[in-house]
């Protein structure tokens, strides 16, 4: 049996499912463990709290691991501490582990696990690029409340009838000291200027639909007349702009999963996607293996580079 841990914020926990379902497609048995969410310890200590947003979404469908299935694969239950035996069986045979943590951008070698707990966010394009017309099916956003159904769909109305782009700027808890170290200085002003250059190059009419959760920065940084601001779905209601995302005709994602997402679900077959070269810090763009790993992207730097490309 593979377990896959579910956490984090919406873009992850879509990564976490979309990864789910591969394994499902292969044929894998497998299984959500959800019960981060239901831990008030864990959530005390992230520095935004999260919600399961996944049951939000008609069509998503998912066997939850159960105490029992992860004792049967650990050993152990979650709030039991490892044996002696099984560390020292650990150390001695690191293959042994019962445990996998994603410490590299793509793991091929997860498709050949049988009983494994899986611990990671699995961004990497490549772990599910195939079943992505699959996931845009199952994914379906949740009935609207009647003023925020009115907002987006006139919104809607103007992506469809426009060449319409999205542009997702986060920054509330990128700027936290902690958060702004590990993805700061990634999704700067000149990788937004390229990346908008990128896409006015090939579709002089195109309209930026600007989404963030700092929309006066936006406003005061990116005022061209082509410029349209999202700053209705808030609270409860913020993954609806995932949903205005995905009915673009391009984007342009921030190094931030949720926006990764806004465009994964866009049915477009022509979309341009464009994302930053890295998602961290502690990240190396090595431009062939992210080529291979992100096919459908276009991949610019922090510096406003296209990787591959003249400028």
């Amino acid at each position: 049996m593979i377990i896959i841990k579910a956490m984090g914020g919406l873009g992850n926990q879509l990564q976490q499912y979309a990864l789910y379902k591969k394994f499902e497609s292969i044929g894998k048995d497998v299984r959500l463990d959800v019960s981060w969410f239901k831990n008030p310890d864990i959530q005390s200590e992230v520095m935004a709290e999260r919600k399961l947003e996944l049951d939000y979404f008609e069509g998503v469908s998912y066997r939850e691991a159960s105490p029992e299935d992860i004792k049967s694969v650990l050993g152990r239950t979650l709030d039991q501490k490892e044996s002696v035996g099984a560390k020292f069986k650990r150390k001695l045979f690191p293959a042994a582990n019962p445990t996998f943590t994603e410490t590299d951008m793509y793991h091929e070698e997860i498709f050949r696990f049988t009983d494994k707990y899986l611990e990671g966010y699995w961004a990497c394009e490549k772990y599910y690029a195939d079943i992505l017309k699959t996931l845009r099916e199952e994914i379906r956003f949740p009935r609207q409340d009647k003023d925020i159904s009115e907002q987006n769909e006139a919104a809607i109305s103007r992506m469809e009838e426009t060449v319409s782009v999205s542009v997702h700027i986060r920054r509330g808890d990128y700027l936290d000291a902690a958060n702004k170290a590990i993805f700061g200085a990634i999704s700067t002003e000149a990788y937004y200027k390229s990346a908008i250059a990128y896409i006015k190059e090939r579709n002089p009419e195109a309209i930026f639909f600007f989404f963030s959760d700092d929309i006066p920065y936006v406003k005061e940084h990116y005022n061209e007349k082509e410029c349209e601001y999202v700053d209705w779905n808030n609270g409860k209601n913020n993954f609806y702009d995932m949903m205005l995302m995905s009915h673009c005709k391009h984007n342009i994602a921030a190094n931030s999963t949720f926006s990764f997402w806004g465009a994964r679900l866009n049915p477009a077959p022509d979309k341009i996607m464009i994302r930053p070269s890295i998602h961290k810090n502690t990240q190396v763009c090595i431009p062939k293996q992210m080529q291979e790993l992100w096919t459908d992207w276009v991949l610019i730097t922090p510096q406003g580079k296209v990787v591959g490309g003249e400028n």
